[in-house]
C-alpha cells in the first residue's frame, strides 16, 4: 500500500488538521529519515501552503483545538508546531498549555521549529528569560481592560515569550496579559 493510500485510509479522506476533504496532498513532516506514513500527513489546499510558510489565517487554525487530540503522533507534531507559530493568539497559547506530548514526540515537534536568533528577553536584573520560566513582579501593574492591579511580589508561572523582546505573556488572576519584561525578575 502506498503512503498516499495509507494516509487516506488513516484520515478517512480528510485533511488531518482541519477535516476538509478538498484538494488533498501529502506533506512530509521534517526532519525525516525514511519516507513512511509515520512522518507524513494529508493536508488540504488551505492548510498546506500555510504550513509551508504562507501568511497564517488564525481563524482557520482554530481547528487545531480538535486535531491536537489525535492519537497519531505526526498529527500531534503538526498541531504543536502550528500552535507555536500562532503564539500571539490567546486561544493558541491556551491550547498549547493543555496539549500533552510524550517525550519522543515533543523532541520531534521541537526539532522542526525554526530557531530564533533574535534579541534575548531579559528581566530587570539582566537574566535571560525563556518560555516556561516563572517570574515575580517587581512593581504594581495596572492591568488595562481588566479592572485590577497586579501587585508587586505576584508570581507569574509558565510565561510565554512574545514577538517583542521587551514583553512577555503570562496569566494573572486567570487572565493572560502582556507584561513588560523590565518589570519582572526571574523566580
Amino acid at each position: 500500500m502506498s503512503i498516499e493510500q495509507t494516509l487516506t485510509a488513516r484520515s478517512n479522506g480528510c485533511c488531518e488538521l482541519c477535516g476538509a476533504s478538498n484538494d488533498l496532498a501529502i506533506y512530509a513532516v521534517p526532519p525525516q529519515e525514511l519516507a513512511s506514513s509515520d512522518n507524513h500527513v494529508l493536508l488540504c489546499g488551505t492548510c498546506k501552503p500555510q504550513v509551508e510558510g504562507a501568511d497564517l489565517d488564525a481563524n482557520h487554525w482554530r481547528c487545531l483545538n480538535d486535531s491536537m487530540w489525535s492519537q497519531v503522533p505526526v498529527v500531534q507534531v503538526m498541531a504543536y508546531r502550528m500552535l507555536k507559530r500562532l503564539g500571539a493568539e490567546t486561544w493558541a497559547q491556551d491550547a498549547l498549555e493543555m496539549l500533552y506530548l510524550d517525550d519522543d514526540t515533543r523532541k520531534w515537534a521541537d526539532s522542526g521549529l525554526v530557531s530564533d536568533d533574535s534579541e534575548p528577553v531579559l528581566d530587570s536584573n539582566g537574566a535571560r528569560l525563556a518560555a516556561g520560566d516563572n517570574v515575580t513582579l517587581i512593581k504594581d501593574l495596572d492591568v488595562k481592560g481588566a479592572n485590577f492591579t497586579a501587585k508587586r511580589g505576584t508570581v507569574v508561572r509558565g510565561i510565554s515569550l512574545s514577538d517583542n523582546p521587551k514583553h512577555i505573556e503570562g496569566k494573572i488572576n486567570g487572565q493572560r496579559i502582556v507584561i513588560v519584561a523590565a518589570y519582572v525578575k526571574k523566580a
